[in-house]
Parts: C-alpha cells; sequence; structure tokens
C-alpha cells in the first residue's frame, strides 16, 4: 500500500512538473509572439481615441468599455477558433490572411498620408456633424469593434506564424491555443487600459486647474493643452505603424512564397547600414529595415487606394 501510494504521488509529481513547464512555455511563447504584434497595438492604440471625439466626457468610458468587450468577442470568440481551424486544417492559409491583413494596413496607412498631403477624405469622418447621439454613439462603437475585428485578426494571425515556428509549442494544438488567447486577453487590456487614461487626461487636467494649489492648477492647464499634441502625435505614429508593419508583413509574406526581391532589398539594406554604425548596428539597421517596409507600404498602399477609389468607385467608411 505505501508503495502504491508513493508510486501514485510521484506520478502526480512528474505530471505536475509537466504541466508547469507546458504552462512556462506558453507563456514564454505568448510573450515573443505578442512581441511581433507590437506595430498593430501602436496603431490600435492610436485609432481608438478617434472613436469617442465629440461625445460627452460621461460617456467616453462606457463606450471604450462597450469597445474592449467587442475586441475580446472578436479575439476570443471569432478568431481564436477560426486561428485553431485554420492552424489545423490550412496552415498553409496563414501566411496568405497575413498579406490581405498587411495590405489592408497599408491601404489605411497610405490613405491618412494623403490626406494629410490635401487629398479627399473617402466616407465619414469624426468631423462631422452629431444630430442624434444614441445612435451616433452606437455607430461609433460599431465601427470601432469592426476595425478592431481587422486588427486583431492581423494580431492572432501574427502570433500564430510566431507559435507555428516555435520549436517548444509547434506541434501542441491547446499550447497554441493558450498562447493565442493570453496575446489577445494582454494586447486588449493594455491597448483599451491605455486608450481609457488617455481620453481621460483632459478631464483631469481640467479637474487639477480648479484646485487651489497654483502648482497643481499650472500643471493642469498644461495637460489640458498636452493632450490635443499627444493624440495628434498618436495619429502619426499609429500610421507609420500601420506602414512599418503592413510593408513588413508584405516583405516576410512574399519571401515565404518564393518572391525574395522586397526581402533582398530591405535587408541588404538593413545588413549594409548595420555593418556601416558600428555600436549602434543593431538600431541603425532596425530602423532601417522598418524604414524601407515602411516606403514599401506607403506605395502598395496607394496603389491599392488608386484602383478602389478611382478604378472601382468605392466610398468607405474610415
Amino acid at each position: 500500500m505505501p508503495s502504491g501510494l508513493v508510486a501514485l504521488l510521484d506520478d502526480v509529481a512528474v505530471i505536475a512538473r509537466t504541466a508547469a513547464a507546458s504552462i512556462d512555455d506558453v507563456a514564454a511563447a505568448a510573450g515573443r509572439a505578442g512581441s511581433k504584434t507590437a506595430g498593430v497595438v501602436i496603431d490600435d492604440a492610436a485609432v481608438t481615441p478617434s472613436y469617442v471625439t465629440g461625445l460627452s466626457p460621461a460617456r467616453e468610458l462606457p463606450i471604450i468599455w462597450a469597445i474592449t468587450k467587442g475586441s475580446l468577442f472578436n479575439k476570443l470568440v471569432i478568431l481564436l477558433p477560426i486561428a485553431m481551424l485554420l492552424d489545423y486544417f490550412a496552415p498553409w492559409l496563414v501566411i496568405y490572411l497575413l498579406m490581405i491583413g498587411g495590405s489592408f494596413l497599408c491601404y489605411e496607412g497610405a490613405e491618412k498620408v494623403m490626406e494629410w498631403l490635401g487629398g479627399a477624405k473617402h466616407g465619414k469622418t469624426v468631423d462631422d456633424v452629431i444630430e442624434d447621439p444614441v445612435a451616433f454613439e452606437k455607430q461609433r462603437i460599431s465601427g470601432a469593434v469592426r476595425t478592431d475585428f481587422i486588427l486583431s485578426a492581423e494580431i492572432m494571425a501574427i502570433v500564430l506564424n510566431e507559435l507555428t515556428q516555435n520549436d517548444l509549442i509547434r506541434e501542441s494544438l491547446w499550447q497554441k491555443g493558450a498562447a493565442l488567447a493570453i496575446v489577445a486577453v494582454a494586447v486588449t487590456l493594455v491597448v483599451y487600459g491605455t486608450v481609457a487614461i488617455i481620453v481621460k487626461l483632459d478631464d483631469i487636467g481640467l479637474a487639477m486647474t480648479k484646485r487651489e494649489s497654483t502648482g497643481a492648477r499650472r500643471f493642469g492647464q498644461g495637460l489640458v493643452a498636452f493632450v490635443p499634441k499627444l493624440l495628434k502625435t498618436l495619429s502619426v505614429v499609429g500610421t507609420i505603424a500601420m506602414l512599418w508593419v503592413g510593408g513588413g508583413i508584405i516583405v516576410h509574406g512574399t519571401h515565404e512564397i518564393g518572391f525574395d526581391l522586397f526581402y533582398d532589398i530591405a535587408h541588404g539594406a538593413e545588413y549594409a547600414v548595420a555593418a556601416a554604425t558600428g555600436a549602434l548596428s543593431a538600431v541603425a539597421g532596425w530602423f532601417t529595415y522598418a524604414a524601407i517596409s515602411a516606403v514599401l507600404g506607403l506605395a502598395l498602399g496607394v496603389v491599392i487606394a488608386f484602383v478602389l477609389h478611382k478604378v472601382i468607385g468605392y466610398e468607405g467608411a474610415h
């Protein structure tokens, strides 16, 4: 009896150690894969504040929470099962889905650049007059969740592609699913938590301007003046991120399917700059690769925009 109990406890210990190792593998893989989504996450965080622009400050956080719930639904209920089915039945499709998503990011980034340069704006914008606040709020939330779906799909595809190349969990479906779920929840909370802080900064500043302390009032005034500049900066950063990530996905994707021109140009320039910059080689090389990816992304986005708006006549909502 004791020997049987000892053997059982030993088996339980082995199982526990194996499970703990698996959890560590999942967490490590999720962290590495999640880092690859940085550009899309930056874009998501930069775009989302626009969806509460022009609405009552009291409705800002409820709207962001509604978008957050929609984002979690997109990732966990719709995209996660689709990703698992794709990984099991048609893993070869992932790279093509990545490139479709990358092309969309290039298009969105190019649209913004063309608008900055004086091009026509297509579809509704956040500057439109609000006639029915309730209907407008629902429209904003619906539009944000639709945009989030595209960005979430891109995030999940990037993560799935990274996990497929991870030796630790390549063959384990449940570990891939767990890592995808971890990244989905973490990215969503980081993005919309950050957005919630950003959109309330001006309210915090206004509250501080009413304090008795002169220092607090000055800080509040500075914060109120800073928020519009922050939002404008985020818009620029988000656009650059879209072009960099979208272009990078195209560079990588075309290389994966056997077309090496863009890959050779981007990485050739990266290695050349890295070799010439000494101590700054890693940073300089990375920036070179990102810049070339962004330029390629912008060029592709302009072509897509021209075809959509001038050839097909599409007028999309933004």
